[in-house]
């Protein structure tokens, strides 16, 4: 019993911090659409996602090296001190090289917020090394409470920086740049990170297995970032920086879904390697599918049918444009759920050069596309460019995974659910009040009908985990 509930309280405490660093700025959205600018916004935007964008490079995802090698070492004090010290040296020269040349360029750069695009990633990499280290370490629990200072940080410092003292994009920089140098300082002072960092700690060999095993991650990330986040490149490129905020604002909703997939993931991928080789391994695997159909599908399809009525309460009447982006954006979060499923089938099998394979085609398709209708359809292109690249990798991977898992739908399932988005979706864009309360209600009795054993399953995937560890 011990056993079970130490699973069951370390995957709630990394639930917990996931979900506290990732929907606090939705949760601010109707502050920042009040009191921001769409200009503010999207260049505030825009360096969150150039900053995205450069960590990995920097870093070179190290801190996944890190994480794999500390929990194969937790209980040998010397293999640990040899690991954080190797990759604290490496992160301090990576950052110095960084600042080298961003100071040579910079002089190049002319922009007024120029300079947090060095301090922000700093801060970002200390923040993301600490606190794999405490997983590492096996502390989860310290993970989860630096993610919540940050988040918390955040939100205080938005709310008084923006609101109070009218301090603008500034502020809301600096609240993320205070908010991860408070992570990166918890970690440091609970875990005591100190003590194991030591000048001759620095390791050659573990500093190379850890890059060997890192390295590969780095054009994985960046094709993901080319799906997420070039659209708002080029949207601010062809538009300006106001109508990358109005996108960046119609994203929050969707990336609320895709986060609380991700405190799903949590559980599944670990349940996925454990039963991928399994006698029952179509079965099982046919049930997850099933419950995210189900389970994420009703979900989206309640954002899109209750939107209407929510839009202008959450979101400012300057960001209007905003509100025909979601629904497109929304069908992509659904795809995007099924490329993470999909692609969990590859890490169970241990063939992760699949996943590199697929998201850089994805990255391919939703650039070219993206680049081909941006002239032509405007804001639309980055939302539609962005949902076929993800049904494109989800064709790809359903179609490649059939070597390894026989994965079977319920037909009936899904073809309600595509009837029921189909007309929610149409209803949403003819933005008639009435029948969208009707279809409001019919999409809530749809989606209770269609949940009604999913916690049931739920439960039953927990106590295949606890059986199976």
């Amino acid at each position: 019993m011990n056993k079970e509930k130490q699973l069951i309280k370390n995957t709630a405490i990394v639930s917990f911090g996931k979900i506290a660093t990732q929907l606090v700025t939705f949760f601010l959205l109707p502050l920042y659409t009040a009191l921001l600018t769409t200009e503010e916004y999207g260049v505030v935007d825009l360096l969150n996602t150039l900053v995205s964008l450069l960590l990995p490079i920097v870093t070179l995802q190290i801190e996944q090296g890190i994480f794999r090698y500390l929990i194969d070492n937790r209980e040998k004090e010397e293999e640990k001190k040899y690991i954080i010290s190797t990759a604290m040296f490496f992160i301090i020269f990576q950052a110095v090289i960084y600042l080298a040349i961003f100071f040579i360029i910079s002089s190049y750069i002319h922009n007024e917020y120029k300079y947090f695009l060095a301090t922000n990633l700093i801060a970002g990499m200390l923040s993301t090394i600490l606190l794999q280290m405490s997983r590492g370490l096996g502390d989860n629990l310290r993970y989860a409470i630096g993610s919540f200072i940050s988040g918390v940080i955040i939100v205080i410092l938005n709310v008084l920086l923006i609101a109070v003292f009218h301090m603008g994009a500034y502020g809301m920089i600096i609240a993320t740049l205070i908010g991860n140098l408070s992570c990166a300082l918890y970690i440091v002072i609970s875990k005591k990170i100190y003590k194991y960092i030591h000048i001759k700690g620095f390791n050659k060999t573990y500093l190379k297995n850890m890059l060997k095993y890192s390295i590969p991650l780095v054009p994985n990330v960046i094709s993901w970032w080319v799906v997420d986040a070039s659209d708002r490149t080029l949207v601010t490129y062809f538009f300006g920086i106001g109508m990358n905020g109005i996108l960046s604002a119609a994203t929050k909703f969707s990336n609320v879904v895709t986060t609380l997939y991700s405190v799903f993931n949590l559980t599944w991928t670990e349940s996925a390697a454990m039963n991928i080789d399994s006698d029952d391994k179509d079965e099982f695997f046919s049930k997850i599918l099933d419950f995210n159909i189900r389970f994420f599908g009703a979900i989206i399809l309640g954002i899109i049918a209750f939107m209407p009525f929510v839009f202008s309460i959450i979101i400012n009447e300057t960001f209007h444009e905003a509100y025909f982006q979601i629904p497109i954006l929304m069908i992509a979060s659904i795809f995007n759920i099924s490329t993470g499923f999909l692609g969990s089938i590859y890490v169970a099998k241990k063939i992760t050069k699949e996943i590199a394979k697929t998201s850089i085609l994805s990255a391919a398709i939703n650039l070219i596309i993206n680049v081909a209708l941006i002239k032509f359809i405007g804001l639309y292109a980055a939302s539609i460019s962005t949902a076929v690249s993800y049904f494109a990798m989800t064709v790809y991977r359903a179609i490649d995974v059939r070597k390894y898992i026989k994965l079977k739908i319920d037909k009936k399932v899904f073809f309600s659910y595509v009837v029921m988005l189909v007309i929610t979706t149409l209803f949403y864009y003819l933005q008639m009040k009435t029948m969208s309360l009707i279809i409001a209600i019919f999409v809530s009795i749809y989606a209770i009908i269609l949940n009604k054993h999913s916690f049931k399953f739920i439960l039953d995937l927990v106590k295949r985990k606890i059986r199976w560890s």
